[in-house]
């Protein structure tokens, strides 16, 4: 099958927090508000130096999608890209969704000389996405850790 990944609009906010939503509820098992996902995918469409999305799409139908944040590293003396809201329609699943968003994020990223890498957290029990994550020789260094805040995290 071929993808045509492009850079997100405006126009896929609705696309994007409507997988989002789905990608929560299959992970996570949470509900997310849509009164807080969608204006939360708009601030980053409408300001590039919160993150960027990109969709992969067939004949026009979004079959999957990825998010990149931004994280200065004094080590490396430039960015690091944190990939995020990954999420694959369900009858586009085995199918290389994944495979070209993730090679288009790495191209893009590699053609910016001030890009030094990539990286990603994971639902502790979310093996598969490991199991995928592995495959693209994406190892684990560290252990995130989290404290959330007000009414959107948990207490």
């Amino acid at each position: 099958m071929i993808f045509d990944i492009r850079e997100a609009t405006a126009a896929d906010r609705p696309t994007i927090a409507g997988f989002n939503s789905l990608m929560a509820e299959e992970t996570e098992g949470k509900a997310l508000d849509p009164d807080v996902v969608g204006p939360g995918v708009g601030a980053v469409l409408n300001d590039p130096t919160k993150g960027r999305y990109w969709l992969a799409t067939v004949d026009g139908e979004a079959a999957g999608q990825i998010m990149v944040t931004y994280e200065w590293s004094d080590w490396r003396n430039g960015m690091l890209w944190w990939i995020q809201s990954v999420y694959v329609a369900q009858r586009f699943r085995r199918q290389g969704v994944f495979s070209a968003l993730y090679k288009h994020v790495e191209s893009v990223a590699r053609a910016d000389k001030n890009v030094r890498g990539l990286r990603l957290y994971v639902e502790n029990s979310n093996e598969r996405a490991q199991d995928t994550y592995r495959a693209f020789k994406m190892t684990q260094p560290y252990l995130v850790m989290e404290s959330l805040f007000g009414n959107q995290g948990e207490e």
